[in-house]
């Protein structure tokens, strides 16, 4: 199996086996916990590309939330330079 299929394998069932968990350091080790249950027989550099894949994916879809910097209610226009 492809480290692509399995990055898509793993990020597709997240909401199951990552329900809850909010902080991106507890996604991590997740999804680590997955790869040594599932995937015992990957090299340490795969597992660390498989990690890396699922949080992109996770990240993208924000599954951990979003962050905000500044006032996220301000008006686009309202900068300094309007």
């Amino acid at each position: 199996m492809s480290l692509h299929a399995i990055i898509d394998e793993i990020a597709h069932h997240a909401d199951d086996f990552l329900d809850g968990v909010t902080s991106r350091e507890q996604g991590r080790a997740g999804i680590a916990e997955v790869l040594t249950m599932d995937y015992p027989d990957l090299a340490p550099a795969d597992r660390a590309t498989v990690v890396e894949g699922v949080m992109a994916v996770l990240e993208a879809e924000e599954f951990f939330g979003t962050e905000f910097v500044g006032d996220p209610f301000a008006d686009e226009g309202d900068g300094p330079d309007d």
